[in-house]
């Protein structure tokens, strides 16, 4: 059951478990902001529109920072 569950986590939020390495090494605040994303994709009650709400604004910000 652990490892079903774990491979289910891995394969749900990788991306952002990488960013929370990758910026948390630099940034303290944008790691807080990354958790608090997958905090609430994980605990809101809210259905699949606050996962794909964050998915959209984290793929808007990358648009932004290529562009910028």
């Amino acid at each position: 059951m652990g490892l079903e569950h774990g491979f289910y986590c891995i394969s749900c939020c990788w991306v952002l478990m990488a960013l929370l390495f990758a910026v948390g090494v630099m940034n303290l605040r944008w790691m807080a902001v990354l958790t608090a994303f997958v905090l609430i994709e994980k605990l809101v009650p809210a259905g699949q529109w606050i996962p794909r709400v964050n998915g959209l604004l984290l793929l808007g910000f990358g648009v932004f920072l290529l562009t910028a």
